[in-house]
């Protein structure tokens, strides 16, 4: 067991434009995560919003692990840069870092997390393995749902959430998190244990 931080990214894009696309859930579930463990983002030379803070509570009570929160202020595509510059500045290893992201292979509404495997066509993680040089990170997949119709890909996940999904993403937001606060706790097998069987 290492004492260095965990990493947890959400990816996402900068400013309000974007902020309630289904792209941006990344960014979204940090905001749950600061707000939970009373942290504030500020901006950090590795371009991004980083916030530190203890998740979760440790098996026995303990206060859980120290972890940077970090969402990139650089566009989706280009999330590589700040998350190796953040990981080379707090001392991370791939194996401590965490991605939070949009997922259109997963229905709406459900969690999966993995580590390593391929990029499935998500631009912002294809740029991570690029930049950190290993596929061998953390994923923690917010089911976005697939496009109605024949609907681009690309212009589905830069939509907002309809109006029915709007009501049920604070459950969404909420199980990612958890999701995050597990994997850091309890392990990856742990917490698939617990979402990838949920009914």
């Amino acid at each position: 067991m290492t004492d260095q931080p965990w990493l947890v990214v959400g990816l996402g894009n900068p400013g309000p434009t974007y902020a309630g696309n289904r792209h941006n859930i990344g960014h979204m579930v940090l905001d749950v995560l600061a707000g939970r463990s009373g942290s504030t983002f500020s901006a950090h030379k590795a371009r991004a919003a980083v916030a530190e803070a203890r998740l979760g509570v440790l098996p026995g009570g303990a206060p859980g692990p120290r972890v940077i929160l970090a969402k990139p202020s650089t566009y989706m595509n280009t999330s590589g840069g700040p998350v190796a510059g953040l990981a080379q500045y707090f001392g991370i290893d791939p194996d401590h870092v965490v991605v939070v992201h949009d997922e259109v292979d997963i229905p709406f509404g459900d969690v999966k997390l993995k580590s390593g495997g391929g990029e499935g066509g998500h631009n912002g993680l294809r740029d991570i393995t690029k930049a950190l040089g290993t596929r061998d990170y953390l994923r923690v997949r917010a089911g976005v749902g697939r496009p109605p119709g024949r609907m681009d890909t690309a212009d589905f996940v830069l939509k907002n959430f309809s109006g029915a999904e709007a009501k049920e993403l604070p459950f969404l937001l909420d199980d990612a998190a958890d999701a995050v606060e597990m994997v850091l706790t309890e392990g990856l097998l742990a917490a698939q244990g617990k979402f990838h069987t949920k009914a």
